[in-house]
This record gives C-alpha cells, sequence and structure tokens, in this order.
C-alpha cells in the first residue's frame, strides 16, 4: 500500500450495483479508516435540516473493541462500510483475465485523497465504533476490510445505513427519525410503514402552528430544553390510529395498484386540530415535564391518542378545534394529568406508569369517561 502525504494508494476490486454506483472492496490500515472518512453524526442545522446519519459514539463499545485490539495477533474480519465522494480515483489494472473469470470485478488502483476532518472524500456508514477504536488501538498495522460504494447522495447513504443497522440494536428513535429524510427509494415494507408517522411527527415538531411545536424529543435535537415528550410515544399514537380501521387517520389511508399511499396533509390537519384542542381544554398540564404532566407523557400522549378515535367516531374530519374542544370538555372533570387520584383507576396521578397495562387502564379510564358523559353532538 502506497501512500503520499495528500493521499493513499491501495489495490482494491471494483464492480457496479444498484443505479450503476460504483462499489470498491479493499484493505487498509485500520489507523488510516479516520484519515480519509468522517463520521457523519445525526443532527440539526440552523435551518432544522436534518444532517448526517450516525449515532453518537458510544464510549464503553468502543474501549471493549480497543481492549481486544491491544491483546496482540488478532482476527479483525469485519468489514466497514463507507459511502465515498467521486473524488476517489480508480485504474482498472491492465492484462489478460485469466480463464474462467467470470467478470464480476476489475482489479485495480484506488486512490483516496487526504483532507482534514470534516472535509474527507468518505462517510462511515456502518463501523463507526470499530472505526474509531482502531484509530486509538496501539497496534496500528491491522489490514481491515472495506467496502466502500461511491454517492454523494445524502439519501442514498441514510439508505444504506439504515438497511445495514436493521438488524442490529440501532436505536428505533434513530431509525424513525432518519426514515422521512431518505426520499422516494424503495425499503423493506415493515420499513416503510413507519416513515409516515414519523414524517408527521417531525412536522408535528418544526411546524409554529403546531401545538407540538418543539415539544418533541428527537435523537438530533441535542439540548432542546423546551422538549418534554418523546417521538415514539407521538409515532405510535399516530401508527395506532392508522392502523385500526376505527381510527381517526385510517380513513386517509388510500390503496392503489397494490400499494399503500396516505393523505399526509389531511392526516396532519386533523392532528393539529384535535392536539390543539387538547391543548386548549388542558391548559395547565400542557407543554409540562411528564413528571409534572402526565397527559406529556407516554402514557398520556397515546391513551388520548385512543380517545381521539373515539370523538371521531362521531365527529367529521373537517370539524374545527371549538367542537373538538366540546368533546374533551365531557373527559377533562375525570382527568388527573398533574394532581389528585384517577377514581375510575384508584391510583395517583403519578403513578401512571409507561407500560402496556397501564396505557390500556388509562386509554380504558379515558374512553369509557367519554362514553358515560354522552356522545351527542
Amino acid at each position: 500500500m502506497a501512500r503520499t502525504k495528500s493521499e493513499i494508494v491501495i489495490r482494491a476490486l471494483h464492480t457496479k450495483q444498484g443505479d450503476d454506483l460504483d462499489v470498491f472492496a479493499f484493505f487498509i490500515r485500520g489507523a488510516d479508516i479516520v484519515k480519509v472518512a468522517d463520521i457523519s453524526r445525526v443532527e440539526r442545522d440552523e435551518s432544522d435540516a436534518l444532517k448526517g446519519f450516525q449515532r453518537p459514539e458510544i464510549r464503553s463499545h468502543v474501549k471493549g473493541i480497543v481492549d481486544y485490539l491491544n491483546q496482540g495477533k488478532v482476527l479483525f474480519p469485519n468489514a466497514i462500510i463507507l459511502a465515498m465522494s467521486p473524488e476517489v480515483r480508480f485504474a482498472a489494472s491492465r492484462g489478460t483475465k485469466p480463464t474462467g473469470d467470470e467478470g464480476i470485478a476489475n482489479i485495480g488502483t484506488l486512490t483516496i485523497p487526504v483532507y482534514q476532518e470534516g472535509k474527507r472524500v468518505a462517510w462511515i456508514v456502518d463501523g463507526q465504533q470499530r472505526s474509531l477504536a482502531l484509530a486509538q488501538a496501539s497496534k496500528l498495522e491491522v489490514a481491515v476490510p472495506v467496502v466502500g460504494f461511491v454517492s454523494d447522495s445524502v439519501e442514498v447513504q441514510r439508505e444504506q445505513f439504515i438497511l445495514v443497522n436493521k438488524a442490529k440494536p440501532l436505536p428505533s428513535r434513530l431509525i424513525n427519525e432518519l426514515l422521512p429524510e431518505t426520499g422516494g427509494i424503495l425499503l423493506p415494507r415493515d420499513l416503510s410503514s413507519r416513515k409516515v408517522p414519523s414524517e408527521i411527527c417531525g412536522l408535528l415538531n418544526r411546524d409554529p402552528n403546531s401545538p407540538f411545536f418543539k415539544l418533541i424529543k428527537r435523537p438530533s435535537d441535542r439540548g432542546a430544553g423546551s422538549a418534554v415528550v418523546t417521538d415514539t410515544a407521538v409515532i405510535s399514537m399516530i401508527r395506532n390510529s392508522m392502523n385500526n380501521p376505527l381510527g381517526a387517520l385510517a380513513i386517509f389511508r388510500t390503496s392503489s395498484n397494490g400499494r399503500d399511499g396516505v393523505d399526509l396533509e389531511a392526516m396532519y390537519g386533523l392532528l393539529v386540530t384535535f392536539w390543539s384542542a387538547v391543548k386548549s381544554v388542558f391548559r395547565d398540564a400542557w407543554g409540562r415535564d411528564p413528571r409534572h404532566s402526565r397527559l406529556m407523557h407516554s402514557a398520556g400522549i397515546e391513551a388520548m391518542g385512543v380517545l381521539m378515535d373515539r370523538i371521531y367516531g362521531r365527529l367529521q374530519p373537517s370539524d374545527d378545534v371549538k367542537i373538538v374542544e366540546k368533546e374533551l370538555q365531557k373527559v377533562a372533570p375525570h382527568c388527573r394529568w398533574t394532581k389528585g387520584v384517577w377514581e375510575s383507576l384508584g391510583v395517583p396521578w403519578n403513578e401512571i406508569q409507561n407500560t402496556p397495562r397501564d396505557i390500556r387502564r388509562l386509554q380504558n379510564a379515558l374512553v369509557q369517561a367519554y362514553s358515560v358523559a354522552g356522545v351527542g353532538r
């Protein structure tokens, strides 16, 4: 492996995949990975656009790998996956192909420019902790396998990041936040079904006209002091309503040519209307830390989502906030979001926990209170 001050030159195999993307397989010194590749951590810029796709460094994991590498002669066959800029250069080797070669890949020389951090020509899609550990290990000469695909598209990079990490212990909240940013790419069905709720969750958090504006905790929102509701709770509330045949959002699902579709604008409008009414009726409990308001707790959000479905069983999707407020007022006297005891449950307000049992009991209490109060307009 030859090297200069500003580039690393290595032998590599080259092939094509996907939409005519160049893919390379090669070995590189472990310590050199972080010299050619940046770690693109997920965050949002000043305009609230999502940047990057990596999870934050896990120190204990990195230390464990470093300790392993420092043992001496170790086997390290796990490939790092890189997204590479078109700035990398490949020169195929000349010569006669071996007899029987199926022509799947060509061998040649790959030249990777070396730039300063933040401006490097590659990004780590899979292997963030391993790459950091390799850079810190005392044994710096270990040859590490790398698979790199050439694409400047962040959408393609995020797609590969999600697909690679789908079967690993990647935080579901991070996957949920990344999914809406993957554009029109084809994803496995189980991931596609999560895309719409996450997209709506992001809109609710970013829209100044939303009752949830800047109240939802997302993995990229570091130090967002006003955020009190987990995105997991909001996404679950939306997904449950979409998947329930009698749910308030289910009517906005469509099917054409065997593919599911949604009226995203209509779903979003209904959610803004309903939760704006919730904010108005339960003003003292809205926007507070879940430790001080179970309305903003995951249990409260999911249970109120079930009540939303029941209320819209009697209302029209086009009904305005005032009409929804009138329905919520029927339940308000029975709610104990910030103090007191839930009479129908026999438990203090702050003993409601984010467990399936408590969520089910709370939603039943809300639905029962609504039914007893009468559902007439």
